[in-house]
């Protein structure tokens, strides 16, 4: 049947050709092909379905190997019979080449999405690695910072060192002072205490002088 369509189809353009000298135009038979389903197998068989359309899934049922028909169910119940020529193991390149579109389809999206989740991923690792940079930069300034504090921590016990050493110092120089200022001032109290006593010595021995002179007995003038 199939033949007997393309034969029509190359006459009717060979007509069109011979009908039309100076014309010329591409064309192609269409793909789109339908099949009786019949009650036998045979075309002598009443027709139950006017035809199926290719590719239409069918689920094969019997075969008759001496007419070459197979007997089919369509996914609606219908069961027939039909040549087996019709029939091929896998969908229609029509039907194949719209799944294969969806699937490009598909796929384009699911790549798309992997993009952008990569690139989020990129954007999230150059994050991560801005938040590394500054982190290291704080845990540097940490440590200089703690460095820092060890050395005035270092200096301050050092000077808190010398704060009691100079402190035990002061407090030696203070005794040496304070009795340096006592033995002043016991020598200052015994050079008070020495003139005192040269003050009243002389003094008593002024008294003593003038008693003596009041003692003395008084010449005459006339002797």
């Amino acid at each position: 049947m199939k033949n007997k369509d393309c034969l029509i189809a190359l006459v009717l353009l060979g007509t069109v050709s011979l009908a039309s000298p100076g014309y010329a135009a591409d064309a192609w038979i269409s793909d789109k092909l339908t099949v009786p389903l019949r009650s036998g197998p045979s075309t002598s068989h009443r027709i139950l379905h006017r035809g199926l359309p290719s590719g239409t899934e069918l689920t094969i049922l019997a075969r008759d190997d001496n007419s070459d028909f197979v007997q089919i169910r369509t996914s609606r119940g219908t069961e027939g019979w039909m040549p087996s020529q019709y029939l091929v193991n896998q969908p229609i390149a029509r039907d194949r080449l719209v799944t294969a579109n969806r699937r490009i389809t598909e796929l384009t999206a699911t790549v798309e999405q992997q993009r952008r989740e990569l690139a989020s991923l990129n954007q999230g690792k150059s994050d991560a690695d801005n938040s590394n940079s500054s982190l290291t930069r704080q845990v540097a300034s940490l440590e200089q910072e703690l460095a820092e504090i060890k050395r005035i921590s270092a200096s301050a016990l050092e000077l808190s060192e010398s704060n009691l050493e100079l402190n035990e110092l002061n407090a030696r120089l203070r005794a040496e002072v304070n009795e340096l200022i006592a033995s002043v001032n016991q020598l200052e109290d015994n050079a008070q205490q020495r003139w005192l006593m040269i003050g009243g010595g002389l003094v008593l021995l002024g008294l003593f002088c003038g008693i003596g002179f009041k003692s003395r007995p008084r010449r005459s003038a006339w002797s």
